[in-house]
């Protein structure tokens, strides 16, 4: 596939500040966004409300392979959750 770059800026509102991680809707009703700290770059305290923007290309894929490491912790991840709730479900009876 393998198109031209085109760098578009992004913008958004900080609407959550955490301690390790902001949460940004997108403007133009794209979505929302969270991001850890360490990928903010600001001479300012971060304060809900603020305008935040970035540069951003669009999402190419690599090829038709699965990645079988990530699917592996993706399904290890899915059956944890589904343990803690039936483990918390049966707590409550």
């Amino acid at each position: 596939m393998k198109y031209g770059d085109k760098l578009l800026k992004m913008e958004g509102v900080i609407v959550e500040v955490h301690d390790g991680s902001i949460a940004v809707d997108l403007k133009g009703r794209l979505g929302y966004l969270r991001v850890p700290l360490r990928m903010v770059i600001s001479d300012y305290d971060l304060k809900v409300g603020q305008t935040v923007s970035w540069k951003m290309s669009f999402i190419e894929q690599d090829g038709p392979e699965i990645n079988e490491h990530y699917m592996s912790n993706i399904e290890y991840q899915k059956k944890r959750k589904e343990e803690l709730n039936k483990r918390n479900y049966n707590e409550e009876d």
